[in-house]
């Protein structure tokens, strides 16, 4: 293929296909948590990170690695101790780091706002080894925490005062998931973009759902969505000369609505055959003792 004669589509088809690795891997637990706009959150926090990236000349992945994960923890120690709730949390986590990272930008010798428009929404042109290592390290920390502790991480989601009474750290680990979160954002926003990031952790999970049951499928699914439309969009942003992180979320929200249609009769089927299977119940047994509905209605 052409595009593979040019260094810098390889280093962006890396990136997308960790990206489409990460994203879907720790947005099953966000889903699961009821908590789907976290990582829209923790990408406008990690354009303050950006920001001082650019103001103290650092490497701004990293920068915006620390600041992110920094906002993460805020965000989960205000949901257990401030009386603040945790949607008013979230609203400044956004708002403050979006204008955190301008303001940081602004005042850089010879800054622009303008240098923010590749993280904001993704750039293939602009994917540079250093940020390939960088990509590579913190998609292995992600994958390492989502599939090494992918029972504990899945009972926490589930139900935390279940997983405190059998014993596990909720608390740890609620902030090793925020953690990850943040890390995923950081690991995305070269690709995807922070602004458009949290729709690659939470789609392709809402479109696995539609076709799987339990937690291995849908985490299977889902990072095959995330890795398939990465690799696409990435494709596409080169040949058709349009935004990578644009192109990744249509053509993962046009998958989403590609298997609900699908899902739809798949239900209907497998209803049927479940009905088909299901023997005929004798009327006799069906029956229900005068004296247990009596017991029934006095609580026994």
């Amino acid at each position: 293929m052409e595009l593979l004669d040019y260094a810098f589509m390889q280093r962006a088809l890396l990136a997308a296909v960790l990206v489409g690795i990460t994203a879907p891997a720790i947005g099953i637990y966000l889903v699961q948590r009821r908590q789907p706009l976290m990582g829209d959150g923790i990408g406008h926090v990690a354009m303050t990170g950006v920001g001082l990236g650019f103001l103290l000349n650092a490497s701004p992945v990293w920068m915006a690695t620390a600041v992110s994960a920094l906002g993460a923890i805020l965000m989960e120690l205000i949901r257990w101790y401030g009386r603040t709730r945790g949607d008013i949390a979230l609203a400044m986590l956004f708002y403050g780091g979006m204008a955190g990272g301008v303001m940081f930008v602004s005042v850089t010798p010879g800054g622009s706002t303008a240098n923010l428009s590749s993280y904001l929404f993704g750039s293939l042109s602009t994917v540079s080894p250093s940020d390939v290592t960088a990509i590579a390290l913190l998609s292995a920390f992600v994958v390492a925490v989502t599939l090494g502790l992918r029972r504990q991480l899945f009972a926490v989601s589930l139900d935390e005062e279940f997983a405190r009474v059998t014993g596990l750290p909720v608390r740890a680990l609620n902030l090793l998931t925020a953690v990850t979160a943040a890390v995923t954002v950081t690991v995305a926003m070269r690709v995807v973009g922070l602004i458009l990031v949290s729709a690659l952790m939470v789609v392709p999970v809402a479109a696995a759902q539609q076709l799987t049951r339990s937690f291995a499928a849908t985490f299977a699914v889902a990072v095959t969505i995330g890795v398939t439309v990465t690799l696409g969009g990435t494709v596409t942003s080169y040949y058709q000369d349009v935004p990578p992180g644009a192109t990744i979320v249509l053509l993962t929200i046009a998958a989403f609505l590609v298997l609900t249609a699908l899902a739809a009769p798949l239900a209907r089927r497998r209803a049927r055959a479940a009905a088909a299977a299901r023997p005929a119940a004798d009327p006799a047994e069906c029956a229900i003792p005068a004296s247990r509905a009596a017991g029934d209605e006095v609580g026994v």
